[in-house]
């Protein structure tokens, strides 16, 4: 390992000790590797490494969490999104050198960009006066994520100089970018304030999101229509006062990324995680976490127990892939995404989340759009949409094999028998039993 040039030799021993140690086994499970990672504890330590696999765009099928004093220990059973185990080296030998350096702080994704913090009220067209306002200011959008959720949007925006291609830092032009762009969020019925914040420094792009909108409180409203409400996240949180643990049980719809948001949130509502365990089962996903606050105490009040719950539910809720897939790829030029938007929004299409990005001059663009009501949209409205922008510009795509999966049976020696998490306490200690990772204690 290449050890940062301002150490000295003291400070290198520390490092050597504190680095995580990393395992990659494609030979134990028949359908999925196996990444264990021992490491001493630290708060937030099991979301970076659970960012390291989400950021490949891996799937954890399983997973097994323990920590014993100050050592922390993870088990994931990883696949691809077809449900494959991993056979790339390369994404293999990357994968083993960014868990093992995990301890020390990542460069940014995002340089030479200014990262444009967007919060209001979701409404049809929205998308589109954003982008057409950043065009007029000549403003060139080379990434961004947008979420919406519970009448809410929030969108992380990459943006340079048209001309120049370079960063913005001027703060007169910052403080009209902010300027032209509140009215806009807040729209005319908005009763909350809607907020635009220009940045330099940028976090990781999805985790940012999810604070966001956790600081807009949308986990404070029901969903608006029956579409929202299917498969609702069933989210219990109770307390093993004898151990001093409070116990999260969440079963869900299975999906891409599902444990990056929910240990997002524990952590950012600054929970630890001390045992855990995460099974898929066909569609669905089952989860129970052991936590307490970062001080070493459990949840200690049904105000704040109601609170995690409805915190969770959104987390999960935020990334559900609702409405049609659309795919956008075009060679870029000034204003395409406002044009594209905007013929979303002259056929009554609202985006519902959307990832953007800018590859060599060509434009790589995911969209999920529904109808006004939130509901998947009529394949003629589709249909239209794809005739004026393009057909081989815009296609409807499936999602990826992991949301259509058949129930399958557990792999040997790796699996919690059945669909439904077991009673407290000795889950956790039983499946980490029998993969060797502790020893019985009398």
């Amino acid at each position: 390992m290449e050890w940062p040039a301002c150490l000295n030799e003291f400070e290198k021993l520390l490092l050597r000790l504190d680095t995580p140690r990393v395992a990659i086994d494609n030979a134990v499970c028949p359908n999925s590797t196996l990444v264990k990672v021992d490491s001493a504890r630290k708060h937030g330590i099991l979301l970076e490494a659970v960012q390291v696999i989400t950021d490949l765009n891996l799937s954890i099928k399983k997973a097994y969490i323990s920590s014993d004093g100050r050592w922390f220990m993870d088990v994931f059973h990883v696949t691809d999104l077809n449900g494959n185990k991993l056979k790339d080296e390369s994404v293999i030998s990357y994968m083993e050198q960014s868990l093992g350096s995990i301890h020390f702080t990542r460069s940014c994704e995002y340089k030479g960009v200014t990262a444009l913090e967007l919060t209001g009220t979701d409404r049809i067209g929205l998308l589109s006066e954003v982008f057409a306002v950043l065009a007029d200011l000549n403003c060139t959008v080379t990434d961004a994520k947008v979420w919406t959720h519970n009448g809410r949007i929030a969108s992380l925006i990459y943006v340079k100089d048209c001309d120049s291609g370079c960063q913005i830092e001027d703060s007169h032009r910052i403080r009209r970018i902010e300027a032209r762009l509140r009215p806009v969020l807040k729209g005319d019925n908005d009763i909350r304030s809607a907020k635009t914040t220009v940045s330099m420094a940028v976090t990781h792009t999805e985790r940012r999101l999810h604070q966001m909108m956790f600081d807009d409180r949308d986990y404070e409203r029901t969903p608006s229509t029956s579409s929202m409400k299917h498969d609702f996240p069933d989210v219990s949180v109770q307390n093993w006062n004898e151990r001093g643990y409070s116990v999260v049980n969440i079963q869900c719809k299975d999906r891409p990324k599902i444990l990056f948001d929910v240990v997002c949130t524990l952590t950012d509502m600054e929970y630890v995680v001390f045992h855990g365990t995460i099974n898929t089962q066909g569609s669905r996903a089952y989860l129970e976490f052991y936590i307490r606050h970062t001080d070493g105490t459990p949840i200690s009040s049904d105000a704040e127990r109601q609170r995690v719950v409805q915190c969770l539910q959104a987390s999960i809720r935020r990334r559900s892939s609702q409405g049609v897939r659309l795919e956008f790829y075009a060679e870029d030029r000034p204003s395409l995404l406002a044009d594209v938007t905007r013929t979303f929004r002259e056929n009554g299409l609202n985006v519902a989340r959307a990832e953007i990005s800018t590859t060599e001059d060509m434009a790589q663009n995911i969209f999920y759009v529904t109808d006004a009501e939130g509901y998947t949209p009529d394949s003629k409205t589709v249909d239209a949409v794809r005739e004026k922008i393009g057909l081989s510009n815009l296609k409807v795509k499936e999602l990826p094999l992991i949301y259509h999966q058949s129930p399958e049976r557990d792999e040997a020696g790796a699996g919690v028998g059945g669909a439904m998490l077991l009673s407290l306490g000795s889950l956790v200690r039983k499946n980490l039993y029998n993969l060797g990772l502790i020893r019985s204690h009398s």
